[in-house]
């Protein structure tokens, strides 16, 4: 683990949707999929961000345009530096071997996406099936689109695969397949329902749970969720684990402090 900052130079960009990109850097980091690194710009702030591209030395983290901080990321270029700590925080526990689903709702399929490759790598070496289910609003916000193999497109207003959102098409699976376990990250609704359905389903589900990350190693109690401190006792649930935190699903808690309703 990398305590301390460390800066990297960016040597590649790649657009992965009109408001997301992947920056390339070169790093060799012990992760595992599920964790997540502290990105800092120099005299502005730090993030949390999830690794969404790891092999030979490279890593990339997929970055939505959506703040300030974010906005300092896409201004970046080839060349250009960002400071690197960690990884923190519990993964994936992986079941290589069993039919699995991967669920992402909108930027979160980037939480996901080394995950995906982990099990494909096992789908490989003919060990167990993977279905990966990505949701967005509309066509233009979906990210890896040539990415993984057997990939289900949903979006909201239907303009590419399944109308309809995840937890719909996830319903429509089920009715024609069964998984043993499922993995998801996206808005906290969409992971409440998905998780309430593999509760029905009796299917093991393992939740990738965003909240407001501000140390990324337990100190500041910013990213409390029921008194489970998301940036080390997570940001991976499993289902069990949340059906005991009560403010899932319901109340998050602001970079001010405060607690608000979802």
């Amino acid at each position: 683990m990398i305590e301390q900052p460390i800066m990297v130079k960016i040597c590649d960009i790649q657009e992965e949707s009109p408001g997301v990109k992947t920056f390339f850097f070169k790093l060799n980091l012990n992760f595992e999929p599920g964790q997540f690194v502290m990105v800092w710009i120099p005299l502005l702030d730090e993030k949390p961000f999830t690794i969404s591209y790891i092999q030979k030395g490279h890593v990339g983290i997929s970055v939505l345009k959506r703040g300030v901080f974010t906005n300092a990321i896409h201004s970046k270029k080839i060349g250009d530096m960002l400071g690197i700590r960690g990884p923190y925080g519990r993964g994936f526990s992986l079941k290589l071997d069993s039919n699995s689903c991967v669920v992402g709702g909108g930027i979160g399929m980037a939480s996901l996406a080394t995950l995906v490759d982990r099990l494909n790598l096992a789908v490989d070496k003919q060990r167990g099936h993977v279905t990966v289910i990505q949701g967005a609003r509309t066509a233009a916000e979906i990210i890896y689109q040539k990415r993984f193999r057997d990939m289900k497109l949903c979006t909201e207003d239907g303009t590419a695969g399944f109308r309809g959102t995840t937890v719909d098409l996830i319903k429509d699976l089920l009715k024609k397949q069964r998984f043993r376990k499922v993995y998801t990250c996206g808005p906290e609704k969409m992971l409440y329902k998905v998780v309430e359905l593999c509760g029905e389903h009796g299917i093991e589900c393992e939740v990738s749970l965003e909240r407001y990350i501000k140390c990324g190693f337990g100190v500041c109690g910013q990213c409390d969720c029921s008194g489970q401190r998301v940036c080390i006792d997570g940001p991976i649930f499993n289902i069990q684990e949340l059906s005991r935190m009560e403010d899932f699903g319901k109340i998050t808690i602001t970079k001010t402090g405060a607690r608000v309703m979802q």
